[in-house]
């Protein structure tokens, strides 16, 4: 770890603000540099985007394309992260868990729809339960080693932090933000660089959550929670920007490779993880609004379908509804894209309107 053997011997080394300019070049770095040739080995291995039947027409075309991407990215952020975050904060420790463990199960996933020809990859009960039991276990691990960490839950636009206190059902909470985080960022991904960008921008957010409320004065000055060591999540951040940004130079479009599930479940629980450490959990609704959305018309979809008979969209997720409207591809996803930045703009505002 750079952090302590530079440390010791160089102070500038010792702030924050260094360490995450550093983190995120060298993720970013990582991610274009190995890009080519992990392409080039998921073509060898012929490990390629399997396309639904009743999807659009249109994305025919991108049958076979390199797909598991997002194992480039879970190195961008862990090579970095182990060279700069202080690891024996815990709050950094649940964080990489969770993006190795959720990175795991959507690499199963994965493996099972794209070399083992099995359309439905692991079950959807079976994916959740490993989920909640991941998140669980972090949670406990949390609140009951004296971390430091509270059960009190942090409400936008309000003023005293500790007014509720969830208590025992706090880890169920947990759970509900977590796996949520990682399986709306999994349907937003179906589109060439529609959900690695919101991605981006959501980790640059709270990165700025990070370091706020790591600091003592300016937590007091918000009238936000604050949290010990929680700036060394801020360099977690800066590894998920800067990796997600390597990866968008190949996955924007036309895609030169998929994230999968792989990705998409590793960084979107990661981005939930970051959200429930940071104590702004209900904070994440509106910074990853996108996602939320995208979540939310594909729930609308099924559950409309079973009452009525009628689907409300063309087809969910939303961005294949405007797809099918007639919207060219790289429209949906820059208009998407700029969704995003207004709704990380809006969360960046709960700081100060309270």
């Amino acid at each position: 770890m750079l952090f302590f053997l530079l440390g010791e011997q160089h102070r500038i080394f010792e702030y924050l603000t260094v360490r995450i300019g550093f983190t995120a070049v060298i993720a970013f770095m990582i991610t274009v540099l190995l890009g080519p040739w992990f392409i080039k080995r998921i073509k060898l291995l012929q490990v390629g985007q399997v396309i639904r039947d009743d999807g659009p027409e249109r994305h025919r075309e991108k049958e076979g394309t390199p797909t598991m991407g997002g194992v480039l990215m879970i190195v961008g952020v862990l090579i970095p992260a182990f060279l700069w975050a202080n690891l024996s904060v815990p709050y950094v420790q649940a964080i990489l868990v969770v993006l190795v463990l959720f990175g795991a199960i959507g690499f199963i996933d994965d493996y099972l729809k794209v070399v083992r020809n099995n359309p439905r990859g692991v079950r959807g009960p079976v994916k959740f339960i490993i989920e909640a039991a991941v998140v669980l276990a972090i949670t406990v691990y949390l609140v009951g080693f004296d971390t430091g960490y509270t059960t009190h839950l942090s409400i936008p636009f309000w003023k005293e932090y500790t007014a509720i206190d969830l208590g025992w059902v706090y880890p169920l909470f947990a759970v509900m933000v977590i796996v949520g985080a990682a399986n709306a960022v999994n349907l937003t991904d179906g589109l060439d660089g529609l959900a690695i960008a919101p991605l981006i921008i959501c980790s640059l957010t709270y990165l700025l959550f990070a370091y706020i409320v790591g600091r003592s004065d300016w937590s007091s000055y918000l009238l936000i929670p604050y949290i010990r060591n929680a700036g060394e999540v801020g360099i977690i951040c800066a590894a998920m920007a800067g990796a997600g940004l390597g990866f968008l130079w190949f996955n924007s479009y036309p895609a030169q490779v998929f994230m999968g599930d792989v990705g998409s479940l590793a960084l979107g629980g990661t981005l939930g993880t970051v959200a429930v450490v940071t104590k702004h959990e209900l904070v994440l609704a509106i910074a990853g609004g996108l996602f939320v959305i995208e979540a939310v018309s594909v729930i609308l979809q099924v559950v409309g379908f079973k009452l009525t008979g009628k689907r409300i969209f063309r087809m969910a997720p939303l961005h294949h509804h405007f797809e099918l409207a007639g919207w060219a591809e790289p429209k949906v996803i820059v208009r998407f894209w700029i969704l995003s930045i207004i709704f990380s703009v809006l969360a960046l505002g709960t700081l100060k309107i309270r």
